[in-house]
């Protein structure tokens, strides 16, 4: 009788971003560039087994968003060159745009979106990018968004479908993140809410990371949709019952997914609103229990493994550089992957 072979499905890519996101503005660390990411993703290594791919933020000084063609070949072959993929990118709309602004921001948005969408199809195209999707985000304060929670979700959802019909035209899908620091997303009703307007389902969809994700079972700037007890103190029976309602929300529009771990506190860093703290994936203060927590997100209601996501991302935005620069960070959480894929996985 012979063993079955280990899942190789869904493939294991690591963030870039996290060598971008809370760095580089006054009073943070500097940025860690694109080739330092590179190589110490590369380098990760447990029992033999390595990263698949990488996931790219579409912005200076890792990627530009008017990148030219032989920039994106040139790209295409560094990221080759070093045995990966390239899954979802990122694209830049918070720094001159906004999904609920004006005119002018919603025009911005709407091209940064656009911008991003032509090098996702480009490296579709070369070869080197097999599956994967478009984040974005509103770009808009949820502060802002609570001035006219209907109307303005309104407004985001037209500025989606707007940007869906580009994705759709160039091939994508767009993912929105479920970050608690963007207005129409900063809960898991209204996550459901702007994607149930924007009424996109096969084209617009949501991007689930463990981390951000946890927050929402806690009511972080929504009290009115936290799911757990008001005393709540990780009992597992409350964790279970919080994390099972949000994810059946959730799930079904869900077409990416980041692995995270979460110590339940929000934090902010450089110009970068507090949002949820990623950890590394075996801090003693962490929450989740990665391998067995990313099942509610990559098993249907039943216990079904769904097949929806061809890869799995890890991030671990804000980890201070000193961190990030220990080889041991990316063994830890490539351990992790492997353990979630085998609990969760498939094989092709």
């Amino acid at each position: 009788m012979s063993i079955p072979a280990a899942n190789n499905f869904p493939k294991l890519h690591n963030a870039m971003w996290p060598g971008l996101v809370g760095k580089g503005s006054p009073g943070a660390e500097p940025f860690i560039d694109l080739d330092t990411m590179l190589d110490l993703t590369a380098k990760a290594e447990v029992n033999g087994a390595r990263f698949d791919g990488v996931d790219l933020f579409l912005y200076n000084p890792h990627v530009d968003i008017d990148i030219s063609d032989d920039g994106i070949k040139a790209l295409a072959a560094k990221i080759r060159g070093k045995g990966f993929d390239v899954g979802s990118v990122v694209a830049p709309v918070w720094f001159d745009g906004s999904a609920m602004g004006d005119a002018t921001k919603r025009a911005n948005w709407v091209t940064a979106v656009r911008k991003a969408c032509r090098i996702a199809k480009k490296l579709r195209e070369l070869g080197v990018r097999p599956h994967g999707i478009v984040r974005i985000d509103t770009a808009a304060s949820v502060h802002d968004w609570a001035a006219d929670p209907k109307g303005n979700t309104k407004l985001i959802a037209k500025t989606f479908r707007e940007a869906g019909k580009i994705a759709k035209d160039h091939g994508e899908r767009l993912a929105a993140e479920g970050e608690i620091c963007w207005g129409g997303m900063h809960s898991w009703k209204a996550m459901v809410n702007t994607l149930e307007e924007t009424a996109m389902p096969r084209v617009v969809g949501f991007q689930a990371d463990m981390a951000h994700t946890l927050l929402y079972t806690l009511g972080y700037n929504s009290p009115k949709d936290r799911i757990v007890p008001p005393k709540f103190h990780w009992e597992p029976e409350a964790f279970h019952k919080a994390m099972k309602k949000m994810t059946n929300a959730l799930r079904p529009w869900t077409i990416d997914f980041h692995v995270a771990q979460n110590d339940a506190t929000v934090k902010g860093s450089g110009n970068h609103d507090k949002t949820g703290k990623h950890c590394t994936v075996n801090d003693p203060n962490g929450k989740l229990n990665v391998p067995r927590d990313a099942g509610y997100w990559l098993r249907d209601d039943k216990g079904k493994v769904t097949r929806k996501t061809r890869h799995i991302c890890w991030d671990g935005c804000m980890f201070p550089n000193e961190t990030m620069g220990k080889q041991e960070t990316w063994n830890n959480i490539l351990a992790a992957m492997l353990q979630v894929r085998e609990n969760h996985g498939w094989h092709e």
